[in-house]
């Protein structure tokens, strides 16, 4: 008869597929050897937990400021673009001026 998983189940979701089988074969183990290994992998599992987090946080960023960077160059062009408009404006009123006199 199977025993019970002595580790949390949540692990198994969220976790890579190695490290739910090593979380099992602990399991498997007999009392004294799981009791010394439960909390290296526990640990083991909160910093998977805590980097792909990170990971996520970190991707999650680089996709705003890829979005920030396109409206960026958008409003630069723009800016550009005006700048030309109005540099095109000016030196149409310094030829009319010159040509009166």
């Amino acid at each position: 008869m199977p025993r019970e998983s002595r580790l949390p189940e949540s692990y198994g979701d969220e976790q890579p597929r190695e490290l739910v089988e090593l979380g099992r074969l602990i399991a498997e183990l007999p009392e004294e050897h799981f009791k010394r290994l439960e909390g290296s992998y526990n640990q083991v599992v909160d910093c998977v937990t805590r980097r792909r987090r990170i990971l996520t946080l970190v991707q999650e960023a680089l996709s705003q400021l890829r979005l920030d960077i396109k409206y960026l160059m958008f409003d630069l062009e723009v800016t550009r673009g005006e700048r030309d408009e109005l540099k095109h404006q000016l030196d149409q009123i310094e030829r009319d001026g010159y040509e009166r006199y």
